[in-house]
């Protein structure tokens, strides 16, 4: 069985590329689909006044917002999928995930913003695709999603 990784930020750029592996356009059935957000790690400002149990309980309640849509697109359409809560450097988890699972494809809705603001603020899709141990996919949303 194939193994994707998904990843998700909670935008409907991320819901378009759920649909886009549920219309099965290019990705042959029967695959498991890894669904994962990455929350950034706390300042150490923050960890020197919040225990540890409430910042976990943070990242795990913001990832959990984050996935709810595209896991209700694979459920209601049937495919199987399994929910990766992680924090740190974004790239970095998403393609230690890919790694992990042993991924054939990351799969990622992009925002389209273009190469000039990218190189200004950075961008998670662009780190991904540059460095994916696989093929990297990137899905643009329809502009009645945006």
């Amino acid at each position: 069985m194939s193994q994707i990784v998904l990843a998700t930020d909670g935008s409907p750029f991320s819901d378009a590329a759920a649909r886009f592996i549920v219309d099965g356009k290019l990705l042959q059935p029967g695959f498991t689909v890894h669904v994962v957000h990455v929350t950034p790690d706390v300042t150490g400002g923050v960890r020197a006044f919040v225990n540890k149990e409430t910042i976990d309980a943070w990242h795990n309640e913001e990832s959990g917002k984050a996935m709810a849509s595209v896991c209700a697109i694979f459920e209601s359409a049937g495919v199987p999928f399994e929910r990766h809560a992680l924090h740190g450097f974004a790239p970095e988890k998403i393609m230690g995930l890919a790694k992990s699972v042993g991924a054939d494809a990351i799969v990622m809705g992009t925002h389209g913003r273009g190469s000039f603001f990218d190189a200004v603020l950075g961008s998670v899709a662009g780190r991904v695709l540059a460095l994916a141990p696989c093929p990297v996919i990137m899905v643009k949303a329809e502009k009645s999603a945006r």
